[in-house]
C-alpha cells in the first residue's frame, strides 16, 4: 500500500462527504504503517500505531470512515460494540473475543483471495462434472449422435448460459452442521473439523439448477486446492499487522455522565479494554497474535459524558482525538448527489428494476435537505441517517406501485413533489416554530 495521504483522503472523499479532520488523522495513521513495514525488523517492532478517538454526534460518518478505510488497503476490519462486554466475572462477551472475531475476518479474507487464486482451474474441473452429468441426460434423449459433437455443443450451451435454469441431479458432499463446545481461554472446540478426517464425507443427491451446480463446484473444487495451514499463517500476520478494529459507544462505558439503567462496573471494561490495547498475546483457535500492532479506532458521541471520564491509562492509548462536526445542509446536499454510493442514485437503480427511470431536479434534492436539517434540529439528530426515513417516506407510492408488468415509466420529482409528498412532515415542522 503506497497511498500518500492526500490519495487516501481523495478516495474516503468519493463516499464521505465532510469530515476533513477524521479523513487527515486516518489518511495519515494508514501512511504511517506503510512506513513502518519499510524498516528494519529491530526498530519495526518499537513502534506502534497511533490510536484515534473520533469524536461526535451519530450519523456523521464516523464508521464509515474507518470501514471504507480498511476496504481501501483490504486489512482486516470488524466493528465492536463497547457495551456488549461486561468486566470479568460477569455473564457477557470478553474483550478478547473482539480479536478473535478480528481474526476470523482476517481468513475469511485471505481464503477468498486465494480460491480467487485457483477460481479458473476450478471452473474447468466443475465444467467437466456438470458437463458428464448434461452428456448422460442427452444420451438417454438421443442415443444417435456423435458423443463427440453432442459434448461440444453442450460445452458452448453452457459457457454461454443456456443451460443455466435447466434441472439436473447431481450428488452433493453434505456439509454438517458445526457442534460447537465452549473450550478453555474463552475458544471453541469444532467437534466436526475435529473428527472430519476420521469420518469419510456423505454424499446426498439433490436436483438442482446447472447454475447453482456450477457454483458449489466451482467452490468444492477451490477448496480443494487450498493450502489451510498457509491460509491461517498469512490471517494470523495480516490481522496482527494490518487489522483494524473499531470500538464504537465507548462514550457508553465510562462511570461518569451514565446514571441511568444497570452499571456493571464501566471502569471495570475500561481496565479489561486496557492490555488488549496496550498490547498483549490472545489466544485463537488458528493460533497465538500479539495486539501491539493492531490499529484501533474508538468512537462515540460523548454527550453526557467526556473524552477525560475514561480511565488516563485509556486514554493515554489514544493519543489522537477528531471531533466531527454535526452535518449541515450544504452536506446533505452533498450527500444526495456527490458520493458515487449517493442514497439517490441507490433508489434510482433499485426502482430501474420494475421499469421506473427515476430522476431528482435539483430544488427536490434542496428541499429534502432542508426538511432533513429541520427534522434533526426538532427531533433527535440521527445525522445522515435521516435521509432514509426522507426518502422512504418520499417514494412510498413509487416503490408500492412500480411492478415491472409495465412499459418503462419516467418518474421526475421535483420540489413541488416533495412538498406534496411529505406534507405531513414538512406541516409539523411548521408547527414546531409556534411552540414555545
Amino acid at each position: 500500500m503506497s497511498m500518500s495521504p492526500k490519495q487516501i483522503v481523495a478516495e474516503l472523499d468519493r463516499y464521505i462527504i465532510g469530515q476533513a479532520e477524521a479523513k487527515r488523522a486516518v489518511a495519515i495513521a494508514l501512511r504511517n504503517r506503510y512506513r513502518r513495514s519499510r524498516l528494519p525488523e529491530e526498530l519495526r517492532q518499537e513502534i506502534t500505531p497511533k490510536n484515534i478517538i473520533m469524536k461526535g454526534p451519530t450519523g456523521v460518518g464516523k464508521t464509515e470512515i474507518a470501514r471504507r478505510l480498511a476496504k481501501l488497503v483490504r486489512a482486516p476490519f470488524i466493528k465492536v460494540e463497547a457495551t456488549k462486554f461486561t468486566e470479568v466475572g460477569y455473564v457477557g462477551r470478553d474483550v478478547e473475543s473482539m480479536i478473535r472475531d478480528l481474526v476470523e475476518t482476517s481468513v475469511h479474507l485471505v481464503k477468498e483471495e486465494k480460491m480467487a487464486e485457483v477460481e479458473a482451474v476450478a471452473r474447468e474441473e466443475a465444467e467437466k462434472k456438470v458437463l458428464s452429468v448434461l452428456l448422460a441426460e442427452e444420451k438417454k434423449k438421443n442415443s444417435d449422435g456423435s458423443a463427440a459433437v453432442m459434448r461440444e455443443t453442450l460445452l458452448k450451451s453452457l459457457r454461454e448460459g443456456r443451460e443455466d435454469d435447466r434441472l439436473i441431479e447431481v450428488e452433493i458432499t453434505e456439509t454438517p452442521k458445526p457442534i460447537e463446545m465452549p473450550g478453555g481461554m474463552g475458544l471453541e472446540i469444532n467437534l466436526n473439523e475435529m473428527l472430519s478426517g476420521l469420518m469419510p464425507k456423505k454424499k446426498k443427491p439433490r436436483k438442482i439448477t446447472v447454475k447453482e451446480a456450477m457454483n458449489i463446484f466451482i467452490v468444492e473444487e477451490s477448496e480443494k486446492r487450498l493450502d489451510l495451514d498457509a491460509i491461517h499463517t498469512e490471517a494470523l500476520r495480516r490481522a496482527e499487522q494490518e487489522g483494524i478494529i473499531f470500538i464504537d459507544e465507548i462514550d457508553k462505558i465510562t462511570a461518569r455522565g451514565n446514571t441511568q439503567g444497570a452499571d456493571v462496573s464501566r471502569e471495570g471494561v475500561q481496565r479489561d479494554i486496557l492490555p488488549i490495547v496496550e498490547g498483549s498475546t490472545v489466544q485463537t483457535k488458528y493460533g497465538s497474535i500479539k495486539t501491539d500492532f493492531i490499529l484501533f479506532i474508538a468512537s462515540g458521541a460523548f454527550m453526557l459524558a467526556k473524552v477525560e471520564d475514561l480511565i488516563p491509562e485509556l486514554q493515554g492509548r489514544f493519543p489522537i482525538r477528531v471531533e466531527l462536526g454535526s452535518l449541515t445542509y450544504d452536506d446533505f446536499v452533498k450527500i444526495l448527489t456527490v458520493p458515487e454510493n449517493a442514497i439517490t442514485k441507490q433508489y434510482a437503480e433499485l426502482l430501474k428494476v420494475d421499469n421506473v427511470d427515476l430522476s431528482f431536479t435539483d430544488d427536490a434534492i434542496e428541499e429534502m435537505a432542508r426538511i432533513t436539517v429541520a427534522e434533526n434540529e426538532t427531533q433527535e439528530d440521527i445525522g445522515a441517517r435521516r435521509l432514509h426515513t426522507v426518502m422512504e417516506s418520499l417514494l412510498d407510492d413509487v416503490s408500492f406501485n412500480a411492478s415491472g408488468d409495465h412499459p418503462m415509466v419516467e418518474v421526475r420529482i421535483d420540489r413541488n413533489y416533495v412538498l406534496e409528498h411529505l406534507s405531513k412532515e414538512v406541516k409539523s415542522l411548521n408547527l414546531k416554530k409556534y411552540i414555545i
